[in-house]
């Protein structure tokens, strides 16, 4: 009796422990997250709806002497977004997935909302903002322009000013021609044209109307003025990310910049470079067979910037001569089909890797393609999901039916097992290598039971990759009060699922399907024989409980696989018993555990 106060004591502290992580470290570390995102949507509501004092210039112009943009100006204070927006004359973009305009000043994307995605779930909010001029408070852009020297005159910077010919917008089917002439005689003629989904093509034809050779070099950047609101996790890269040919994958944080200034990988021929958030990204792709060298910046001379950019080396132009330089533009969704698609029809090494797949790739991708493949069959991600469940539990049916059948044998050798508990007694040394000579000879495996839990982990981690870092998952229903798999259960045990009018603190969200998931849990952990260590024993009741607080913050996707999972291991677990000859004894469990012996069978 002694021995069982004492683990309920320290099963109760186990208990208060966690609940006072919940409340101490998890809840305050949430509110303050969601409270700094809240202030960042009303300073954007803010900036679309209020003036503020408007001041400074956009960041300086290269003038000739052959540095890149970027190390110096900045405007001091911001402006409203429709004030900047006035200021210059601009090209309209609009397009299936895009919508927004190209500033003529510096021919520079500052202007681009994402006409398909949405802040929230409802449909009626306002849609994504991706790109800003750089005099707003989240000012985002990205240019095109070139460096030179007293022989090339002024080239085309941030504050040149383009002449569209013609007039009319652009469209995926209506390319628009820009052009400028410099102080030297140097005639610039840019079209710029954009697929149905997110991909400029930046096309220059350079003539050299002059009477000397000149040599110039293209240089290209995306700068953004702010940092994403809420903090990234271990599992998803956030910051500046770039395939530099034979240099590989670089993916720079935020504050490694801000720590040394400036990251150089170094010249590079071929790949791509830029800014990745969790599901928008804008990526420079410079002509793949000029070599280019590749930085990423933080500036804190007027306003703190961060800047991703490449110069590609000089190329000379004769006198009389016309050569055409061709840079790409991607702004938009990382959309997986989308993405992939561009590294195959434009010949992008690795642009795929803009997606966080993780080192595990070679497992979270396919993940991702088999549940894609049903959700456009069937049309819900959450079903998706529960078939994708039932295919990886095929996969894994001859290891899993192997362990629950030493399981099952394990079940077998209980009355074998209660011999030798009174035969040695309390001498746990004997008992326990009496024990392992049992399983030995019986060959049973004692831990067979952990095992169907962790062959879950992999599939888990996948699955949380999957749903954590696709856009496909964002604002993904399933049925019921489930309207996004990628955010977690909203409902809470402890207002009765909203019969009770009030809120309740984000640590006490748990939810219906996190219960769902205790629950199934609870019971596969009941088919399996008790352990005969009863400290084992304790973790085995308690394990669920403690999985229902930790899953309750996860996403819903992730709970509702883990529920199906449970349910599916219970009913081949039964049916593997039962094929071996075992009694199925969940229900004598249940009654054990609440007091009511059975007779051992």
């Amino acid at each position: 009796m002694e021995k069982n106060r004492n683990y309920f004591v320290a099963i109760a502290l186990s208990v208060l422990i966690l609940v006072a992580w919940q409340f101490l470290y998890v809840n305050p570390k949430l509110e303050k997250d969601r409270a700094t995102l809240e202030a960042q949507q009303a300073a954007q509501t803010s900036e679309q709806t209020t003036t503020t004092t408007a001041g400074g210039t956009t960041p300086a112009a290269t003038g000739t002497n052959g540095t890149l943009p970027g190390a110096a100006g900045g405007a001091a204070t911001t402006e409203t977004r429709e004030q900047a927006l006035a200021k210059s004359a601009r090209v309209e973009i609009d397009t299936p997935a895009l919508a927004g305009s190209i500033n003529l000043t510096g021919a520079r994307f500052d202007d681009l909302k994402l006409k398909e995605f949405h802040e929230t779930v409802d449909k009626t909010s306002p849609i994504i903002t991706l790109l800003s001029p750089a005099e707003t408070e989240h000012g985002y852009f990205a240019e095109i322009g070139y460096v030179g020297s007293e022989a090339t005159g002024q080239m085309p910077g941030p504050q040149t000013v383009w002449t569209q010919d013609g007039a009319g917008k652009l469209t995926q089917t209506t390319p628009v021609k820009l052009s400028y002439t410099n102080d030297k005689g140097i005639t610039f003629t840019r079209t710029i044209s954009v697929d149905e989904h997110y991909m400029f093509t930046v096309t220059d034809s350079i003539e050299n109307r002059t009477e000397t050779p000149v040599a110039l070099s293209a240089y290209g950047r995306t700068t953004r003025f702010f940092k994403p609101s809420t903090p990234s996790v271990y599992v998803l890269h956030e910051g500046f990310i770039g395939e530099l040919g034979d240099l590989g994958l670089h993916e720079v944080k935020y504050k490694d910049t801000e720590k040394d200034t400036t990251v150089a990988p170094g010249k590079a021929t071929g790949g791509w470079l830029g800014i990745t958030d969790k599901y928008w990204a804008t990526a420079l792709v410079p002509p793949q067979a000029t070599p280019y060298e590749t930085r990423f910046s933080y500036f804190q001379d007027g306003r703190p910037r961060y800047q991703a950019d490449y110069r590609q080396d000089d190329v000379t132009i004769a006198p009389g001569q016309t050569i055409e330089v061709k840079n790409l533009f991607f702004g938009g969704a990382k959309e997986v089909p989308i993405i992939d698609q561009y590294k195959t029809s434009y010949s992008i090494p690795h642009f795929d890797l803009m997606i966080d797949w993780g080192w595990f790739w070679f497992f979270t991708k396919p993940m991702f393609q088999l549940m894609d493949f049903f959700y456009r069959y069937f049309g819900n991600f959450g079903i998706a999901i529960l078939i994708t469940t039932i295919v990886v539990k095929g996969l894994f049916f001859p290891l899993a039916s192997k362990q629950y059948a030493s399981m099952a044998n394990m079940k077998k050798m209980q009355p074998k097992m209660e011999e030798l508990k009174a035969k040695h007694g309390d001498d746990r040394m004997a008992l326990q290598q009496a024990m392992m000579q049992l399983y030995k000879e019986e060959k049973i495996n004692p831990l067979a039971g952990c095992w169907p839990i962790l062959l879950q982990v992999p599939v888990f981690f996948a699955l949380y990759k999957v749903i954590y870092v696709t856009i496909e998952m964002r604002h993904a229903p399933f049925f019921g009060w489930i309207q996004d798999l990628s955010a977690p259960d909203p409902t809470s045990l402890f207002n009765l699922f909203g019969l009770l009018p009030y809120d309740v603190p984000h640590a006490l969200l748990i939810g219906v399907w996190p219960i769902i998931m205790g629950i199934t849990m609870f019971m596969q952990m009941r088919m399996n024989p008790t352990p005969p260590d009863p400290t084992q024993a304790m973790i085995f009741t308690w394990m669920p409980l403690v999985f229902t607080f930790m899953l309750a913050s996860f996403p819903a996707g992730l709970v509702i696989y883990w529920a199906w999972n449970n349910t599916l291991s219970i009913v081949q677990q039964a049916i593997i018993m039962k094929r071996h000859g075992v009694k199925i004894e969940l229900f004598d469990n249940l009654k054990g555990l609440f007091g009511k012996k059975t007779k051992p069978s």
